[in-house]
């Protein structure tokens, strides 16, 4: 009974995984990875807690909600997270796919997050008006409507105060440039750390899911 007893102990203390599926906007498109918003997040969390947290980035440009959801369960499977960042839905606006069919496959990406025992944040994102204006109300709109209904936080527009400075944008005026990246994390860190700060390493309901 001892020897259990101080093995237990000895044990490492949970690290946190941080898992974010997402689109070009993470994977750093256009731009070394390493200056990407989630390497940058990355080491924002290293700097603070070295050894707290993992981060895995499970981007891919181009990606849509539909393929997000598709590929979810074996990320799920795969690094057993506690905080999945969901920031998709920018190529669904793009391609002018019907927002009821993202809404349904964010829900999706939710529920079967939530019931790995993963904590979810959503990453909003806005599509320009050039939709017209039913359009980018009905995909605004998508956001909010599931970040209540499922009762996750929310970050309304992931590329606020970046989108629309030419400077912080590469030429194709719809990925931000390195100079951006650190503004984007900016927008996100307040949620992020909020949602750290609910549970200690070793306190999570990681454990329960194993």
């Amino acid at each position: 009974m001892v020897m259990v007893v101080l093995a237990a102990a000895l044990q490492p203390v949970h690290a946190e995984t941080l898992l974010v599926v997402g689109d070009s906007l993470s994977a750093a498109r256009g731009i070394d990875r390493d200056e990407g918003w989630v390497n940058l997040l990355r080491q924002r969390l290293a700097s603070q807690a070295p050894d707290r947290y993992t981060v895995v980035n499970a981007s891919i440009s181009g990606d849509t909600t539909a393929g997000g959801l598709e590929r979810l369960p074996e990320a799920l499977e795969r690094y057993s997270p506690d905080l999945v960042l969901l920031e998709l839905g920018g190529n669904d606006g793009l391609q002018g796919l019907p927002p009821d069919r993202m809404q349904n496959n964010l829900a999706q990406m939710i529920e079967k997050s939530q019931a790995s025992g993963a904590r979810v944040a959503l990453l909003g994102i806005l599509i320009p008006p050039n939709y017209g204006q039913a359009y980018t109300k009905a995909f605004a709109d998508v956001f909010p409507m599931l970040a209540s209904q499922y009762d996750v936080p929310l970050v309304p527009f992931i590329l606020d105060g970046v989108a629309l400075n030419d400077d912080l944008m590469q030429d194709d005026r719809i990925h931000p440039n390195a100079k951006g990246q650190p503004i984007i994390l900016d927008n996100i860190w307040p949620t992020v750390a909020a949602m750290l700060d609910e549970a200690s390493p070793g306190e999570t309901n990681h454990a329960s899911r194993h």
